[in-house]
């Protein structure tokens, strides 16, 4: 919103390169740095666990954080300016424009949620680096953590094919393909509603 409603040209001509700059840096690159940082401080947890569920939440969200940005700035600019004009001439507020009428009909920016929310659920390197892939349940944020795609990443090259092992690791794939077409059908049913609400 500030890119695309709040800043001057020459502030956008600034920040939205470095954007898309932290936007291209691999996702292996953001989980070293999570693993060498995070990692060597547990004191900022207060925790024993070096690497955490928490640790690696923070570097996903630093990483998703540029592309969001970006694709959302792109859905707010394509909002016709005639829909701000028409706020304006009725006596809103900047903020009451972005809020009610620009962002409600940015329909890419629910789709840009979903497709960073997409990418986090399907990230491996990122997640192995920073978690601690400890095998264990546990709802503590804190503890180390093995996700889905970094068990089968972790563990596909050293199975036996067709053995059980084998079979559960395909069973986590199907697992994670469900809840991405899940995903997915709700981006699809919301974008839909939002649509035929606001008639776009």
């Amino acid at each position: 919103m500030y890119l695309a409603e709040i800043a001057g040209p020459r502030e956008r001509e600034i920040v939205k390169p470095v954007v898309e700059l932290l936007s291209a840096i691999p996702s292996v690159v953001y989980g070293f740095l999570g693993w060498s940082f995070w990692g060597r401080h547990p004191a900022i947890t207060g925790t024993p666990f070096r690497l955490s569920a928490l640790n690696g939440g923070i570097v996903l969200a630093v990483m998703l954080t540029p592309m969001l940005a970006s694709l959302a700035e792109d859905a707010l600019f394509a909002v016709p300016r005639s829909y701000r004009s028409a706020s304006y001439a009725l006596g809103a507020t900047r903020f009451e424009t972005i809020m009610r009428w620009c962002c409600p009909r940015a329909l890419g920016v629910a789709a840009a949620v979903l497709l960073s929310l997409a990418r986090t659920l399907g990230e491996t390197m990122a997640v192995l680096l920073a978690t601690g892939n400890a095998t264990m349940l546990t709802f503590n944020p804190l503890a180390s953590v093995r996700t889905l795609t970094a068990t089968i990443a972790i563990e596909m090259g050293e199975v036996a094919f067709g053995s059980e092992h084998y079979r559960v690791l395909f069973a986590l794939g199907i697992i994670l393909f469900t809840i991405t077409f899940l995903i997915n059908f709700a981006a699809d049913a919301v974008m839909a509603r939002f649509a035929k609400k606001y008639g776009r």
